[in-house]
């Protein structure tokens, strides 16, 4: 199918917000009419609704769906079984005894149109059945080869795309002969906002920075209780994530069981609350935790492949990763709700966040906003916002030989200009809840004076300012100038 016979794909449910590249790229997917079994391969987090995305596409497809689980090898051909008959309406199901039998009758449902087959959660029937991805690409290769007018369209979806593909590595590789292979992300902070209808910008970053752009945490987790406007903010908190009473205050706790079998959840626990505390390096979570760095290291390392982690390189030092963690309700349960989980469960919830909220302010919505505005220059500034095309918005750290501190960068971007790729574009500071002004742009030179006598090219590099409450006169004065950039909440959301 052409993309000119987009206007021909069924319309996406009314309940489906965005999704629609998802969408299109599936049915269009499964409706493919050419000849030959093809592969898709769909990858997303729990919560991201990629299951509701995934039953949607097998309804308007006339598919067959199956949720896969974990359990027993027999138990989970005998649900397959059943399934399968009620889709075709056959008598009785099957009884299978092994997956190839299974494997076989799912290729033949392709041998006279073409046939959507979607395994969800695919993951949870290869604990219990390990030699299942040998099995469908064997047999994938043989109807490819023996039956080559069949036209089996066979989805399979799990967790992180790192997962999909270590599942699926080595000498019988599905990964290698998928035709499509597509990720369900959580929503980005622009689109988050819109589905959580708020449109006042700084109480969106305070709640991307609790839920982040995980859409079932807004239906299912808090049965749609959106805060009702700015002041309503500490209210929805202790509502929702700080009230036992709630899913969401639970769900955090869940992450680390669904991802994966860790050897000491105590240190993951541990790792994370110094991360979410402000230690980034795994020297300094080493040194915070009084652990080896070899432990942390690993720790950090299984964490990472999971998908519960993001490493980045120093700005400035490439040798230095620094750490930080993927799932922002992850990160307030670890700097908010994990220290303070006694309190949260025998006092007013109401009191207690009254006393942690500068904690929230500082460890949370403060670095929150920074990851923001890099996300904001990646994605959304035009191109003659830093004079290039933007590659990468990190963190970056100068030592200040002045003295012993050293000048933190929150937004250090780079790119390619004039045809060099690595220029360095703009340094920028963050403040999530300080008006800035003129020592903010006075800190920028200085850093950016200590950044020309260490040897780096600065002179395509644009000062910026971002913040969540404003500017002062003469930070504005010197925008007017052309001696500064500055990003306020609303061009976040709204400019470019």
């Amino acid at each position: 199918m052409s993309p000119s016979d987009a206007t021909d794909l069924p319309a996406r449910p009314d309940r489906m917000f965005d999704r629609a590249e998802a969408w299109a790229d599936l049915v269009r997917f499964a409706r493919e009419p050419g000849p030959g079994p093809t592969l898709a391969l769909v990858s997303g987090q729990r919560r991201q609704g990629k299951t509701f995305l995934l039953e949607a596409v097998g309804r308007a497809t006339d598919g067959f769906y199956f949720d896969g689980q974990a359990a027993a090898e027999a138990e989970s051909l005998r649900r397959l079984a059943e399934r399968l008959a009620e889709h075709t309406g056959a008598a009785r199901p099957p009884h299978w005894h092994r997956w190839d039998e299974a494997v076989e009758a799912m290729f033949a449902l392709g041998d006279e149109r073409p046939a959507p087959v979607i395994i969800d959660d695919f993951p949870d029937l290869v604990g219990h059945s390990p030699a299942l991805p040998a099995v469908l690409h064997g047999a994938y290769l043989r109807v490819r080869r023996e039956r080559p007018d069949n036209r089996l369209r066979l989805i399979l979806s799990g967790a992180s795309p790192a997962v999909i593909r270590r599942l699926f590595a080595g000498p019988s590789s599905l990964h290698a002969v998928a035709s499509l292979e597509l990720a369900v992300p959580p929503f980005g902070f622009r689109k988050a906002a819109r589905f959580w209808g708020i449109r006042a910008p700084r109480l969106a970053v305070q709640v991307h920075a609790v839920v982040g752009g995980t859409p079932a945490y807004r239906g299912d987790l808090v049965c749609d209780d959106v805060p009702a406007g700015p002041d309503d903010f500490d209210s929805w908190v202790c509502r929702t994530v700080l009230n036992p009473r709630v899913p969401l205050f639970w769900e955090a706790r869940h992450l680390l069981e669904q991802e994966g079998d860790y050897a000491d959840r105590a240190l993951c626990h541990s790792v994370l609350v110094a991360i979410a505390g402000g230690r980034s390096t795994p020297g300094g979570i080493a040194d915070r935790l009084g652990a080896s760095l070899h432990d942390v290291s690993h720790v950090l390392a299984v964490m990472h492949k999971h998908g519960l982690l993001h490493a980045e390189p120093d700005a400035f030092r490439p040798g230095l990763t620094r750490y930080r963690i993927a799932e922002p309700l992850l990160a307030f349960e670890h700097a908010i709700a994990w220290p303070h989980r006694a309190a949260l469960e025998q006092e007013d919830p109401a009191s207690v966040w009254h006393r942690i909220r500068p904690e929230f302010d500082a460890t949370v919505a403060a670095p929150h906003f920074a990851q923001l505005c890099r996300d904001w220059a990646t994605q959304y500034a035009a191109w003659d916002t830093f004079g290039g095309e933007v590659s990468t918005a990190v963190r970056g750290t100068v030592p200040d030989p002045a003295g012993d501190a050293r000048l933190d960068a929150e937004v250090v971007v780079r790119g390619i200009a004039d045809g060099r790729p690595g220029v360095l574009l703009s340094v920028g500071l963050a403040r999530f809840g300080e008006v800035m002004d003129a020592p903010h742009l006075e800190r920028l030179r200085r850093l950016l004076a200590l950044l020309t006598a260490a040897g780096e090219d600065t002179g395509q590099a644009v000062p910026a300012c971002y913040s969540g409450v404003g500017f002062g006169p003469e930070l504005r004065a010197a925008e007017a100038k052309g001696e500064v950039l500055l990003v306020g909440a609303d061009r976040l959301y709204h400019g470019e």
